[in-house]
């Protein structure tokens, strides 16, 4: 039966495929596909962790035998036959085989969606004595994935497109818009929420959309969602109940709508819209080497935005023409070892990533922000579930973090400035909002200089910049522009911090809007400002992407936008549309008007 579920769109275009499901779990799962050599060691894993659990089960029914009817009564020892019986059921072990060989998941990511699958028959039963023996089954569930903790292989990173010819689980009723022997079938992503760590991973994988339960149009899943260049909804609330594995699903990342199991006519309708978007791609394509000048004669500066130095390669095919943020904590992310240890990137590692970014831009310019974690950007599982009760968004992140671990700091600016003798770098500080963070930032980056001459290491130079982030920021841009060669306006934080709303948070999204007074207000007189002292300023929140405040900001006065390379083409297209002459008055009466909306629309 086809339905809809609702959610916000993050990522546009049309998404159609097959449903693969992230299933949570009361301990840390990790999601990663494997090497197809490398199914034989997975199942043996969970041969190996099953054996073990066996032994654990015998040895506590043994225990039980020995013990009198008031120490264990019967029915412990029927509990504990009934977990071996899960244990041993062909209908765990043979689903698991098939996850692992079939769709080459990791063997906790198969646990955990057969896991998935079992417990939804038990909850379709009728019988209540049966449909309780769910529990029991997440409970042997949770003993193998405690066995296999800390034994998974090496991560790999390109997972397959699933094979009609070779799908087993194919429901014979369900018609499959792509059929016939050997045709790849698209694969959409359904997860409760995804770590930005996570999203990294699956950001080298085939997938064709994803949909999240949780998460805000800013939230870093989002984020990384959009440079992704897939459709994707997020906040869509009980998604990934709803769904289940191999459903076809259809991702409207337009309108934030997701349907599930859609009718012939329903895929006969969206597959014309995934088409028609496919052709105004094909349209912007032939804008990327025309240069972003307005029709007035005003040039424009058009940067992307990278979370690895990969990522540079898609940046120059897009036509950036130097990158105005690589967020360097995803350097960072996904690091644990087996013993739940956070191993940071040294400073050898770091130098040769940022190094790989400069040669990536083949001369143009990259702007490197120096670590922003915490909020929703965890730099581990751990941080995560400290951050469970605070509120990670006011707490120590960005440059309170770095300030409060120097050697962690020096590392990461040594490494930047040795990156800076093969190409020119901006060095980027989030977050600052005190004149002693400013002056402890420069007091160290001096040092790091002085650290690198005295080992007799070459560097280069770099200009300084400050995020304005924070509503304080914005209302002392004298302090700032005393201290640094240019500003950078990230809005996503701005908007954030000026309006109290948590970006991550879905029951709040609605109150999110760029479009409020007192964020154009902030933006604008900071715009301003910097152009008055002949600074550099650029914007490199989501709203630098989006096509809706491109004209605003260029009558605004803003020359440097920096986005996501998957929007470069759309903004240039209404770059090359505008007259900054006639956009000046317009963008003036927006700022004064009371629904500034509404005058945009107008």
């Amino acid at each position: 039966m086809t339905f809809a579920v609702h959610g916000l769109p993050v990522a546009r275009g049309i998404a159609i495929g097959r449903a693969v499901l992230v299933v949570s779990s009361r301990i840390d799962v990790a999601h990663y596909f494997i090497k197809p050599e490398e199914i034989e060691t997975e199942i043996d894993r969970v041969r190996t962790a099953r054996n073990a659990v066996a032994e654990e089960l015998v040895k506590l029914q043994a225990n039980v035998a020995q013990m009198g009817p008031n120490d264990a009564p019967h029915e412990l020892a029927a509990l504990l036959e009934v977990h071996q019986m899960l244990l041993q059921d062909e209908a765990l072990s043979g689903g698991v085989k098939h996850w692992i060989s079939e769709r080459l998941y990791n063997a906790e990511w198969a646990l955990t969606t057969q896991l998935e699958i079992i417990a939804r028959q038990f909850d379709e039963m009728e019988d209540a004595y049966l449909r309780e023996r769910k529990a029991d089954l997440e409970q042997v569930v949770e003993r193998l994935l405690h066995r296999m903790k800390g034994t998974a292989a090496v991560l790999a990173p390109s997972p397959p497109r699933r094979k009609r010819a070779a799908a087993a689980d194919d429901d014979s009723d369900n018609d499959d818009p792509t059929a016939g022997d050997g045709i790849d079938v698209p694969l959409v992503l359904i997860a409760h929420d995804l770590s930005p760590a996570d999203m990294l991973q699956f950001k080298k994988s085939v997938f064709a959309g994803f949909v999240t339960d949780v998460g805000g149009r800013t939230s870093h899943t989002a984020i990384v969602a959009r440079s992704m260049d897939i459709p994707a909804v997020v906040g869509a609330r009980t998604a990934s109940q709803l769904v289940r594995q191999d459903d076809w699903v259809i991702i409207d990342g337009d309108a934030g709508v997701v349907i599930v199991d859609p009718s012939p006519i329903i895929l006969a309708e969206y597959g014309f819209k995934q088409r028609q978007g496919d052709l105004e791609r094909g349209r912007l394509a032939r804008l990327r080497h025309k240069p972003a000048v307005t029709l007035d004669g005003q040039r424009v500066e058009l940067l992307a935005n990278i979370e690895m130095p990969e990522d540079t390669a898609g940046a120059v095919k897009a036509g950036a023409v130097g990158v105005g943020l690589f967020r360097s904590e995803f350097l960072f992310m996904g690091r644990e070892s087996s013993t739940r240890q956070t191993r940071l990137p040294d400073e050898e590692e770091q130098y040769q990533a940022y190094k790989r970014a400069v040669e990536g831009m083949q001369g143009m310019p990259v702007t490197i922000r120096t670590i922003d974690v915490g909020a929703d950007k965890p730099l581990d599982s751990k941080s995560a579930n400290k951050q469970e009760h605070l509120n990670p968004a006011l707490g120590l992140r960005a440059i309170r973090w770095s300030l409060a671990d120097p050697a962690m700091f020096l590392t990461q600016l040594r490494a930047i400035l040795r990156a800076a003798a093969h190409g020119e770098i901006h060095l980027l500080i989030p977050m600052l909002a005190h004149a002693s963070e400013i002056r402890q930032t420069l007091s160290l980056i001096d040092f790091a200089r002085t650290e690198l001459d005295n080992r007799g290491v070459v560097h280069g130079q770099v200009k300084l910049g400050a995020m304005i982030e924070i509503p304080a920021a914005a209302l002392t841009l004298r302090i700032f522009l005393k201290h640094f060669d240019f500003l950078s306006i990230g809005t996503n934080d701005l908007i954030q911090y000026t309006l109290a709303i948590d970006r991550a948070d879905e029951s709040v999204a609605h109150l999110y809007d760029p479009a409020h007074p007192a964020v154009l207000r902030l933006v604008a007189d900071t715009i301003t400002e910097c152009r008055r002292q002949g600074k550099g300023v650029s914007v490199c929140g989501e709203m630098a992407g989006d096509v809706a405040f491109t004209r605003l900001l260029l009558g605004l006065g803003l020359r440097s936008f920096s986005m996501h390379p998957s929007r470069i083409l759309a903004v240039k297209q209404e770059v090359l549309r505008a007259d900054t002459g006639k956009l000046e008055a317009w963008a003036k009466s927006v700022l004064e008007s009371d629904d500034p909306a509404a005058t945009m629309a107008g």
